[in-house]
């Protein structure tokens, strides 16, 4: 009886090896071509929001300055008659006559406006009754006449107040000028004195000079 050769190994376990390497590419091939068909990251660029713009600082205009008191002369049918008073800027003819003492018991009381305003320098008269004697030491007034506090323009220009035909009249001071008061005027409030008047385009100190008797800062 013959004696058998040695068994051969199985098939599989021949080409063992062949088998690895193989394996061993594929999965090598396939790592590659995952990482090929993989998409190109994104690059996020974050752009800040551009500054925001800071508001320019608003100026508070300064408070204009409030105009002193006055002295008014009251005379007449008044409990201290010829008085020289001081009164509050914006006072009435009836605290002018409350200053000096208030209406005496013979005053006329219907020839009063005591809701006259007052200026600096005015002159308050008030009338006596005209029944019984004549004790008022004035001038007489007609029947039916106000007592208004005496007249005090002399032809003073109030330069807060005045138009442009007004402020024409003055010296030195045409259309143009006037219409400049005016404009500087309503930008920047009532002119408090010839100082204000110099920042006008067109007034200089010659000007002043002469404007300087002729007009007043009172706000009427």
């Amino acid at each position: 009886m013959a004696t058998a050769g040695p068994e051969k190994p199985p098939l599989l376990e021949r080409h063992k090896n062949l088998l690895v390497i193989l394996l061993i590419i594929a999965i090598a091939g396939g790592s590659a071509a995952f990482i090929l068909r993989r998409p190109a990251p994104v690059t996020i660029t974050i752009v800040p929001p551009p500054p925001t713009a800071t508001p320019a600082p608003t100026t508070t205009p300064a408070p204009s300055a409030t105009p002193g008191p006055i002295q008014v002369y009251v005379t007449g049918a008044v409990q201290n008659p010829e008085s020289l008073v001081t009164v509050p800027y914006g006072s009435r003819v009836i605290d002018a006559i409350e200053a000096a003492g208030g209406l005496a018991a013979a005053a006329d009381q219907e020839r009063v406006n005591l809701a006259q305003l007052l200026r600096d320098g005015d002159q308050v008269h008030v009338f006596y009754a005209s029944v019984g004697p004549v004790q008022d030491s004035g001038s007489a007034a007609a029947p039916g006449e106000v007592a208004l506090p005496t007249p005090n323009d002399t032809g003073i220009i109030y330069i807060n107040t005045a138009s442009v035909e007004e402020l024409d009249r003055l010296p030195r001071i045409g259309v143009a000028i006037a219409e400049r008061i005016i404009a500087y005027r309503e930008e920047h409030g009532p002119f408090l004195s010839l100082d204000d008047l110099a920042n006008v385009s067109g007034i200089g100190p010659a000007t002043l000079r002469e404007l300087a008797p002729l007009v007043s800062f009172e706000l009427r």
